[in-house]
């Protein structure tokens, strides 16, 4: 393998339908064995909880499905995960305790990545967070 193969950015691209709440399961499976060889399993839980999120996120609050993006460089990986729908900017908030378990996914993400933001679209938004390379 050349220098230039090892630097390259790989990627994981995905769609799912706004009503494909099954493909929360199917997209972790396929970041599983996309970072199976990355060597990090720590790394790998983690990017998959926070990738569940976002995918549930779009899914239930859209009605227009979302597109998964994942990047993995040598020292950095980035899930992006664009919505369709206009006008509403994702906000963690602390939930109270009457909420059960909702209300608490961005919190995660905001917990456990190194980084994250929401980028606006013409016609929606991608919510994206990266994980930076950890050499143990």
């Amino acid at each position: 393998m050349t220098m230039r193969q090892e630097r390259t950015p790989v990627r994981l691209h995905r769609r799912l339908g706004h009503t494909d709440l099954s493909g929360v399961g199917n997209i972790r499976s396929d970041l599983r064995e996309f970072l199976r060889h990355r060597g990090r399993p720590e790394e790998t839980e983690i990017a998959e909880l926070l990738l569940s999120e976002l995918v549930t996120n779009a899914l239930i609050h859209t009605r227009n499905g979302a597109v998964v993006t994942v990047t993995s460089a040598p020292a950095r990986l980035r899930v992006e995960v664009r919505d369709f729908v206009a006008g509403q900017e994702p906000a963690p908030y602390v939930p109270n305790a009457d909420d059960g378990t909702h209300g608490r996914g961005l919190l995660l993400v905001q917990s456990l990545a190194d980084s994250w933001g929401v980028t606006t679209q013409a016609l929606g938004k991608v919510v994206w967070f990266e994980l930076h390379g950890r050499r143990p």
